[in-house]
């Protein structure tokens, strides 16, 4: 039995038994697992993984084996991110469930090998099956298809290679059963949707390079002469999402071609994130927009900010009571947006639960910023009393810069209207909306020295009493007013990601098309103000499991860090970037104690200029016994090889480990294959890069990198406010 199962019985014995225990007598009846209903067990051994359920508990006893074969635990299953289970494992986990399991994940089991998806065919009741990430080829998918009859719903890679022609005639007719469908393409193709005549739902993520390998452009010209243009009849959800790049756009508008001539009836759910400040014009998007407003029954909606205008946008919107909306990036149409949420546009505005206002408001940076420009606290006010189940919120590149000046609602602070959000479970904000305003000490603290012109002119100051000026300390004390509003009524967060204005990470796949809207660092006076006291502050969130703090120039210290990880237990996803200062890293003793205190941990991205991973950092970092996923980017950094080789000794489940820093090609290279040739037997799952983040070849290292790794860590993105399979780049 694993130790996970092992605590599991432990603990809930000892709960048992001090349950049962007379106080008057002193005396205690020992009562076992064995002991309980099969009800009660049955509960426990839903939260147990399916792994650890059928290759060790099964084999404790009779009763626990019948029990583990329940078709209640068995019905719907999956292996994602079961890192210790590899091919040998997951083939007999197969060979039990057979004709029991009807949904089945295998989403980002990369490592895998393709005879292991061959045994995917035992289970014949399946009727939803995820693969996506895992080694199909099309014969593969051919014979897989012909073996289940009854599914019904499939996600899976279209990868280089991919040829329709190799599927059967029983795989053919399994397809045209569909009814959901998720395509990955990674080459350009119309993959199987020409086989799906019933789908209802389609998913499409577009993660194609303009360039291959040998330098050789691509294109989808090829794409426009096949016969087999997917049609839509039947379709009620359209969701796309694109990685940079001209070929995913052109390959887009192609998918997109036959809503310019019919617009399906059904269609309640029409998804678009095209990275990029210019995405590519697609003029069908009104006629689109105007039908979905016409039946009443629009669920979700996000377009590029070039597709609609604000007639279109209100059109869409009337009558309609939808349950996610995202205007990332349209700052063209915020107005007409918060008049359709607030001024009667929807039917019922207390159905929305997710809501993105990503850069709604966000004018170019060289461009005088006035008060219309910032959010308002009287209309987020209104907002979270019209739209009050709102679960999701991103604010992200907004700003709101506090005046003491009470809002249409008598707010004084953006964050009293937040707290207003009394459902709120993720929220990302920029850091500006913290500030209780100028912090004028720490902007002379950190700003360059003046001229010897300007200094002349300094009126030289009065000999005698001097007029006090509190120190930073004394003075961040009283600056956090409006986020403690924040925090006292919105104390059920899990997620919150907290991202200064002109934050931009320094890996290349996203950077031209980010860059090209985001102001220099430093440019919001406010976002400097928000330092350590404010982070301290987060101590009052005891639900956070995910946080997220970048480009926050005025944290110092980092003492706040160690003080919010102390009561903070529970977090697991830890993201911390461009903090203080670019020119040292002034934050490294705390960082190092909250690292300490982080023993729920499986998730770490640490990006900053001059990152030292020495023997301490990863001494510190071993205290994250549970950490899975690592990733650090330090353009100046260094690392200590036989440090990282110990720190991956002790933590046994650290399947990625991803490190772009500096150092030579040869010293990175050898680190990552002496990390492979120890670890990657016991650990099938393991992926380690370790590169030169200046290398002329990084691009290309980072496209071997698996997706359901890449988009989750490696990369940095904002993952509020994002339906679950349209996390936008």
């Amino acid at each position: 039995m694993s130790g996970k199962v092992r605590g599991i019985s432990e603990d809930m014995d000892r709960q048992i038994v001090q349950a049962v225990c007379d106080e008057d007598t002193m005396s205690s009846t020992s009562v076992g697992m064995s002991d309980l209903s099969d009800e009660i067990l049955l509960c426990i051994l839903r939260h147990v993984p399916v792994c650890d359920l059928l290759l060790n508990v099964a084999n404790v006893c009779h009763k626990l084996q019948t029990l583990c074969h329940d078709k209640t635990l068995l019905t719907h299953v999956s292996l994602s991110e079961e890192y210790l289970a590899d091919d040998v494992m997951v083939q007999q986990i197969l060979k039990q469930l057979a004709n029991r399991v009807q949904s089945l994940s295998l989403n980002g089991c990369y490592w895998l090998s393709g005879s292991t998806m061959d045994h995917l065919a035992r289970c014949r009741a399946v009727t939803h099956l995820d693969v996506t990430g895992c080694r199909l080829t099309s014969i593969r998918l051919s014979r897989l298809l012909s073996s289940l009859s009854l599914l019904r719903s499939l996600a899976f890679d279209v990868t280089p290679g991919f040829n329709s022609a190799q599927l059967s005639s029983e795989a053919v007719g399994s397809l045209s059963r569909l009814s959901e469908l998720r395509q990955t393409l990674l080459t350009p193709s119309y993959g199987v949707v020409p086989c799906c005549a019933q789908l209802r739902k389609l998913m499409l993520q577009f993660d194609i390079p303009d360039v291959t390998r040998e330098g050789v452009g691509v294109c989808c010209q090829l794409m426009v002469g096949q016969s087999s243009v997917p049609h839509y009849q039947q379709l009620e959800e359209f969701t796309a999402r694109l990685a940079p790049g001209e070929v995913n756009q052109t390959l887009l508008l192609l998918y997109l071609a036959v809503f310019s001539v019919h617009v399906p009836k059904r269609l309640r759910v029409f998804l678009i994130s095209i990275p990029g400040p210019n995405p590519a014009h697609w003029p069908a998007a009104p006629s689109l927009a105007q039908s979905l407003g016409q039946r009443g029954d629009l669920e979700a909606l996000q377009l590029p900010r070039s597709w609609l205008d604000s007639l279109s946008l209100k059109r869409a919107l009337e009558g309609n009571s939808p349950k996610h909306l995202s205007f990332s990036r349209c700052p063209a149409l915020w107005p007409q947006v918060f008049q359709s949420l607030l001024e009667g546009g929807l039917r019922d505005a207390t159905q929305l639960t997710s809501l993105n206002l990503s850069g709604i408001n966000q004018v170019l940076y060289s461009e005088c910023r006035n008060v219309e420009d910032h959010l308002d606290p009287g209309r987020i006010s209104q907002l979270a009393v019209g739209c009050f189940n709102i679960k999701h919120l991103n604010l992200m590149h907004t700003h709101y810069h506090h005046e003491h000046s009470p809002g249409l609602g008598g707010e004084t602070h953006l964050c009293a209207s937040l707290v207003k959000f009394r459902h709120l479970r993720s929220l990302t904000l920029p850091a500006c909306t913290l500030s209780d305003g100028l912090n004028t000490h720490h902007i002379s603290t950190n700003n360059t020295s003046p001229s010897q012109l300007f200094l002349g002119l300094k009126k030289v100051p009065r000999v005698g009493l001097q007029i006090y000026k509190p120190d930073s300390e004394s003075l961040s004390r009283d600056s956090t007013s409006g986020l403690a509003q924040l925090l006292a009524g919105c104390s059920f967060l899990e997620t919150l990601e907290l991202i200064g204005p002109g934050f931009v990470s320094t890996l290349p796949r996203l950077e031209p098309c980010t860059r090209a809207s985001v102001e220099p660092r430093g440019m919001c006076a406010w976002a400097r103000g928000v330092g350590d006291t404010h982070l301290a502050a987060l101590e009052a969130l005891p639900r956070l499991r995910r946080l997220t703090l970048a480009g926050l120039p005025g944290v110092l210290k980092g003492t706040g860090l160690v003080q919010l990880a102390r009561q903070c237990r529970d977090l697991q996803v830890l993201s911390i970037a461009n903090m203080g200062s670019l020119k040292t890293m002034n934050y490294t003793p705390a960082l190092l104690e909250t690292l300490k205190q982080c023993t729920q941990l499986q998730e770490l991205r640490l990006e900053q200029p001059y990152l030292n991973a020495n023997a301490s950092f990863f001494e510190a970092l071993s205290s994250c016994s549970r950490l899975q996923r690592l990733c650090l980017i330090s353009r100046s950094g260094t690392f200590d090889p036989s440090a990282t080789e110990a720190f991956m000794e002790r933590c046994c489940h650290v399947i990625m480990c991803h490190m772009f820093m500096g150092g030579t090609l040869v010293a990175c290279r050898t680190l990552q294959k002496a990390l492979l040739d120890k670890f990657s037997v016991e650990r099938s799952a393991l992926s380690v890069v370790i590169y030169p983040l200046q290398h002329e070849d990084l691009p290309s290292v980072i496209r071997d990198i698996p997706l359901t790794l890449l988009d989750r860590i490696t990369l940095f993105q904002s993952h509020v406010a994002q339906p679950p399979h349209l996390s936008p780049l």
